[in-house]
């Protein structure tokens, strides 16, 4: 009943019994009928009064009181869930004392290891790299008989430090090592040592090495290790000093009083010059072993272990390929038959071509095409001026690089590319090639100021590169007469922490250097546009080319040089080379007009 009726009820005499629990109130009625209502929130100081003056009987009932255990648990709760939160995200950062996932496991090492049986890699998987190869062999030998070493009183080498530019094989090489010898193999990263903890870094190097001397003879090998074993002395602040801590705990058990017999480590870095000495001399990584890129023999190597791995490969010359493809590491060669088998898998094509490799090469030189950009007439031929400023600069100028390809198809961010590639692997480089590179260069710019009469932004990056190549040339190589052969920049300067000091020129020096890149800047630039503006039927020429095909490749760019009409672009359909133009069955067989040139 509404607690309004219950109030008037009372005062009408009709409410014999009533039990007031907190707000909640039943009863009886004088006729013998139960009722039940609730109090409002709001004090009621004459309810009693009118109960007691109609001597209605009221009763009372007392509060639930909670068991202590219950008490306890509430109160406890809050505890309970920091508890529960602090387990867990300690388990998710790794580790645990007593366990591998336990709260208190910063210290267990990270190291992932892979037994014998799991190691599939031998060095049959490993091309291009035969000199790195031999010089592990040793190891592997070792390993497999460790007896026939101690014999004669000989220790292999406590530690293999391989050296190279990334992608080259390194990991690869360490893994086919352990495959080899059939030994465990455990792999780690160099930032996997440090955390935001002090200690758990040596921590971890002490776990990592307990447990390969229980597995051993095995391999650690600890991937960029320029993370942790930088010149000591080198920062300041916490981190650095944990980063210390952690070099100096791996230089003790790599050769310290405890011996680690059995356990080779093997660390790769592209940072050498970085690396602390006390980790580089005998007795801990007392052998380096390069591993470059390989050259046109090795490229092809790694070519054929790769194209092994397609179920179907159809007029694929594996000896163009690897011509075409200088400077590339192992890695990008993996990539290009990845990306080659992609194009054919597009194409609905049951064999990957010749096609896809050179479309899949073109890719990677020069960005994914961009056929949904539609450029306006007037930047497709302000593009192709530009490129076909730095092709004829290039293809003029003695001692440079063929063009390979010229293209207004818009690729990554670029609008157009010029495409050289070296007829051979280049180790050195020399000062007139160098200053060839800059005027090759300018001539995009050029070009647009000596035919179309304005200048854009495309040309920046050029500017930037042509800057720094002459700067180069001045600072470093000792190509400049005037400043001779001295080194004006120290490349150790530039990082965040490490050898960060003063100038170590003075600013008369620098005025100097300055005026000195800007006399080769402005050599080249001359030299580029006395070539464009003595050659201007050349570049009318591939422009006309270029705005009919959007790309000219190196057969119709040697035709346009040497004043004949360019042919029409083949391209490659299965193993047989066809004309991409293909005349009406009733008409002329000749190729259609090309746009006139103003």
């Amino acid at each position: 009943m509404k607690y309004s009726d219950f109030v008037a009820a009372v005062n009408a005499g009709q409410i014999k019994q009533v039990t007031i629990d907190g707000l909640n109130i039943s009863g009886e009625k004088t006729n013998g009928s139960q009722f039940e209502t609730v109090r409002p929130q709001v004090e009621d100081t004459e309810l009693m009064p009118s109960l007691n003056k109609q001597n209605v009987v009221v009763e009372g009932t007392a509060p639930q009181r909670q068991g202590i255990l219950m008490q306890l648990l509430i109160a406890s709760f809050p505890v309970l869930l920091i508890i529960l939160l602090f387990m867990f995200f300690m388990r998710n950062m790794g580790g645990g004392a007593g366990g591998k996932n336990g709260p208190m496991s910063f210290g267990k090492s990270k190291a992932k290891m892979l037994s014998e049986d799991q190691i599939k890699v031998t060095f049959a998987d490993v091309a291009g790299c035969d000199e790195a190869k031999q010089e592990v062999v040793e190891i592997v030998d070792f390993l497999k008989d460790p007896a026939k070493f101690k014999r004669l009183g000989a220790t292999i080498p406590r530690g293999v430090l391989m050296v190279g530019p990334p992608g080259t094989g390194k990991t690869l090489l360490a893994k086919a090592i352990a495959g080899e010898a059939k030994v465990p193999f455990f792999s780690i990263s160099g930032s996997d040592f440090v955390e935001m903890f002090v200690g758990v870094g040596a921590s971890r190097v002490r776990d990592m090495f307990e447990q390969a001397k229980r597995h051993a003879p095995c391999i650690i090998f600890i991937d960029e290790i320029d993370a942790v074993g930088r010149h000591r002395g080198s920062g300041t602040g916490g981190g650095h000093d944990e980063r210390e801590q952690t070099l100096n705990q791996m230089l003790v058990e790599m050769d310290g009083f405890e011996g680690n017999e059995g356990v080779i480590v093997i660390a790769a870095t592209n940072r050498v010059d970085v690396l602390d000495k006390a980790l580089l001399r005998p007795g801990r990584f007392d052998r380096q072993v390069m591993v470059g890129l390989p050259d046109i023999r090795g490229r092809e190597q790694i070519l054929n272990v790769h194209l092994k791995k397609l179920p179907s490969v159809t007029g694929v010359d594996v000896k163009v390929l690897s011509r075409g493809t200088p400077g590339f590491s192992g890695a990008q060669l993996a990539n290009l038959v990845n990306e080659a088998a992609l194009f054919a898998a597009r194409r609905n094509k049951n064999t990957v071509d010749m096609h896809d490799f050179e479309d899949a090469k073109d890719k990677i030189y020069m960005g994914p095409e961009r056929k949904s950009m539609v450029l306006r007439e007037e930047e497709r031929r302000a593009t192709a001026y530009h490129e076909a400023g730095h092709a004829i600069v290039a293809e003029i100028l003695p001692g440079t690089d063929p063009v390979h390809k010229v293209t207004i198809m818009p690729r990554g961010w670029a609008l157009g590319v010029t495409w050289q590639l070296p007829e051979q692997d280049q180790i050195s480089h020399y000062k007139d090639k160098m200053l060839n590179e800059i005027a090759i260069l300018f001539g995009g710019r050029i070009a647009e100021e000596v035919f179309i009469q304005q200048q854009s932004t495309g040309a920046s990056n050029d500017f930037e590169r042509a800057t720094k190549m002459a700067r180069a040339m001045v600072t470093k190589y000792g190509m400049s007469d005037k400043m001779g052969v001295m080194v004006y920049e120290d490349e150790n300067q530039n990082g965040f922490f490490g050898n960060v000091g003063s100038r170590t020129i003075s600013e008369a020096t620098q005025q100097q250097v300055d005026q000195e890149v800007r006399r080769i800047l402005d050599e080249q630039y001359k030299v580029a546009r006395d070539i464009l503006e003595n050659n201007k039927d050349i570049a009318h020429a591939m422009v006309k080319a270029l705005m009919e095909w959007e790309t000219i490749d190196r057969d119709q760019i040697r035709d346009i040089m040497e004043g004949r009409e360019p042919q029409p672009p083949k391209v490659y359909i299965a193993e047989n080379p066809v004309s991409a133009f293909e005349p009406p069955k009733d008409g002329p067989s000749t190729p259609p007009p090309l746009p006139a040139m103003n």
